[in-house]
């Protein structure tokens, strides 16, 4: 595919499709176990929460007028996806490598799942200055990506996960591999940034780090595809985690999870998600994106969102939640000052 192509593909609008997609993988490994109440696993599950938990110092959105219930309320869950390799901490750039938010709407039975393209260009309230917002995680961690989302969309963050690439590659190992259909040939470095893998197209078994390569690479078309395929492997993860032969695996998978990812939600609250219904097939789940164009100011590239777009996304969103759009009003202190942040 040409240069041309793959910013046509890059500026397509909203894609919105509604399928049984389970969004957060590590939440339904741990959820299957929690409502299975296999004894050990649930206990296994209940230690790994509590391990993985990490407040952002505070107890709710400043949008919000009260704490929030999963088990009755609206809610919003960040998704961070961090590149956490050895590589990333030597050169001193924690960076997010995906980011969406999910809202989920008790009421419809529904959930909207936003991806949030990584080189989007937006003022970081930590930095105090536009640049591209994967940057937030590696200025300040969870709590800066919160406060960027937040002042970018305008609606309350109530949770966050992050997890990082091994999570990912213990995940897939521990359930024996997943099968895919990779859509062309392709070599990316591995998570250790050492080796390469070669990838051929077609209907194949990948290993972890396979796996975690398909899922990264963007060479051959952007953002908006890589967040298509990432859901296609989630989707292949979720369909052998649920099988029976997968059993067996939940102890290796439940540790990968718990070593491997942080999160400000506590095991009874993420007990509260499964009123959702992992297995109700009127569980309607819709995927967008934010609509934008190439800029390059400098020698830097981001994603320009598309204001009108971004409002219409931020109404919707507003609408999904069910808030009164007084009360969840940011003042924006944003300038057209740009980072020198070269990733």
């Amino acid at each position: 595919m040409d240069n041309k192509g793959n910013t046509r593909l890059y500026r397509k609008t909203k894609r919105k499709k509604r399928n049984r997609l389970v969004i957060l993988l590590p939440f339904l490994i741990i959820l299957i176990s929690i409502l299975s109440y296999g004894g050990f696993l649930y206990w296994k599950a209940h230690s790994a929460i509590s391990d993985s938990f990490e407040s952002i110092g505070r107890d709710k959105s400043d949008l919000r007028e009260k704490i929030v219930d999963p088990t009755k309320d609206n809610i919003s869950i960040l998704i961070i996806g961090v590149d956490a390799s050895e590589a990333r901490k030597e050169r001193g750039n924690n960076l997010s490598d995906t980011l969406m938010l999910a809202t989920l709407n008790k009421h419809e039975n529904s959930v909207k799942l936003l991806s949030i393209p990584r080189d989007t260009y937006v003022y970081v309230p930590a930095i105090g200055e536009k640049t591209k917002i994967n940057h937030a995680h590696s200025k300040g961690g969870a709590k800066a990506t919160i406060e960027t989302v937040e002042n970018l969309l305008e609606v309350p963050i109530d949770y966050y996960v992050s997890i990082n690439f091994e999570a990912f590659i213990e995940i897939v190992d521990a359930l024996g591999g997943i099968t895919v259909d990779v859509p062309y040939e392709f070599a990316e470095l591995d998570s250790k940034e050492k080796s390469l893998i070669f990838l051929k197209p077609g209907v194949q078994k990948l290993n972890g780090e396979e796996a975690l390569a398909l899922a990264r690479t963007r060479k051959l078309d952007n953002d908006i595809e890589r967040g298509k395929r990432q859901q296609e492997i989630i989707k292949a993860i979720i369909k052998k985690a649920v099988s029976v032969g997968s059993i067996t695996k939940y102890d290796d998978v439940i540790e990968a999870v718990g070593n491997n990812m942080k999160t400000n939600m506590t095991f009874g609250e993420m007990r509260g998600l499964a009123s959702y219904g992992l297995n109700d097939k009127n569980l309607a789940i819709e995927s967008l994106t934010l609509k934008g164009s190439d800029y390059k100011p400098g020698k830097t590239y981001y994603y320009k969102l598309d204001e009108e777009s971004l409002e219409e996304t931020k109404q919707l969103l507003v609408n999904h939640l069910e808030l009164d759009n007084s009360k969840t009003a940011i003042n924006d202190d944003s300038n057209d000052n740009i980072s020198s942040d070269k990733n």
